[in-house]
């Protein structure tokens, strides 16, 4: 066949252009793809919302009590003995109670936790002294206070990461806040800046914290006189001081980088106040650092944490500590007989947290290197 007679090829229609993905979702993608990572954010996160229901989970309070056709909820509201028809004074004690009502098998009941003890009950009822080892009921043993240490560790796990994400959250405002300006600004501003921190930061923060922590500050009020003691608020004032510094660093660097840009001084020429640059455009494409060392942010406030309480100088008992049953585990290593458990227990659960923070950690780091998904390439 002559070509030129040849019938003409038909076109192909040319490819729909695909929809473009912003580089933080390309980021999501590849944070998803890093399976260690990933599904340690799912574990981490789903052991954090369910240890907000420790309450109904791990507890020696009922949850619903049915007593002569009434039903009662323990776990909402405080019930004394009598209204039971229980002898003594004061909270009845429901493992028992339930027991009775089985024996009486007149139609009361009572429906426990699935494991019906609190952090911070002494078991007086248990053969023997204190701490006790670990057994069917009680899975990790007792410490030296006969307090179930299952139930402290798991309630001391919400405590320290709620801990360490509040301490997080305010020191990153003000790191970033700080950073903005000092970077932004510039010239005077950001000499002034960087002294004043580096004579806050040259401060020896252990021995200023145990210092603190210890002092009892007496309050005066009128008729009465208030003790302001370590407690969870204070110890998140006095670590929020000194944990601000270290990302207003990498802050004070992004913002110097980005300010210089094209997009910088078209938004300057255009007339836009220096808060909506700095908010609306530097900032977003500063916060590749935050976002890479938050999760070891919280590895820091969480070993913090435990160390102030195995010093003594944490939160104030019976609140459910790791660092506080560590202490106590030294205390019983030397001996005729070893109390293994009181120091084995709290560094597992200690140790399997900050290895899944530290897997997140690594992973948005990878997620959000600015040279995985330069505009430049």
């Amino acid at each position: 066949m002559n070509p030129e007679n040849a019938p003409p090829e038909k076109q192909q229609p040319s490819p729909k252009p695909g929809r473009s993905v912003s580089i933080f979702r390309k980021r999501i993608q590849k944070f998803r793809r890093i399976r260690r990572g990933y599904y340690s954010f799912v574990v981490l996160i789903a052991a954090y919302i369910i240890s907000f229901f420790l309450p109904i989970l791990i507890n020696n309070k009922a949850i619903v009590v049915r007593y002569n056709g009434s039903f009662y909820f323990p776990v909402l509201k405080y019930h004394s003995s009598a209204e039971f028809g229980q002898p003594g004074v004061g909270e009845p004690d429901y493992r028992q109670l339930r027991n009775a009502f089985r024996q009486e098998n007149a139609g009361n009941w009572a429906l426990l936790p699935p494991y019906p003890y609190s952090p911070t009950e002494s078991l007086l009822d248990l053969p023997g002294s204190a701490p006790h080892r670990p057994s069917l009921q009680h899975l990790m043993g007792t410490d030296d206070r006969a307090r179930d240490v299952f139930a402290r560790l798991a309630y001391g796990f919400n405590v320290s990461l709620t801990f360490a994400l509040i301490v997080l959250v305010f020191t990153e405002s003000i790191g970033v806040l700080a950073g903005a300006l000092l970077g932004y600004y510039g010239g005077k501003i950001d000499i002034l800046g960087l002294r004043l921190i580096e004579i806050w930061s040259s401060l020896p923060f252990l021995y200023t914290i145990i210092i603190v922590s210890s002092i009892l500050v007496p309050i005066y009020l009128p008729g009465r006189t208030l003790v302001l003691q370590p407690s969870f608020w204070l110890l998140i004032v006095i670590l929020v001081a000194f944990d601000w510094m270290g990302i207003t660093y990498y802050i004070r660097g992004e913002f110097y980088r980005e300010k210089a840009k094209d997009y910088v001084g078209a938004a300057i020429a255009m007339g836009v106040s220096d808060l909506s640059i700095m908010i609306r455009h530097i900032l977003p494409n500063s916060l590749t650092p935050l976002v890479s060392f938050a999760p070891f942010v919280i590895v820091g406030n969480i070993t913090a944490l435990v160390a102030l309480d195995f010093l003594g100088f944490g939160l104030p008992p019976p609140t459910p500590s790791w660092g506080e049953l560590i202490g106590q585990g030294l205390d019983y290593l030397s001996g005729t007989e070893s109390k293994w458990w009181l120091v084995f227990s709290p560094l597992s659960v200690m140790f399997l947290t900050l290895l899944l923070i530290v897997f997140i950690g690594e992973a948005v780091r990878e997620a959000f290197d600015p040279r995985e998904h330069s505009r430049l390439r």
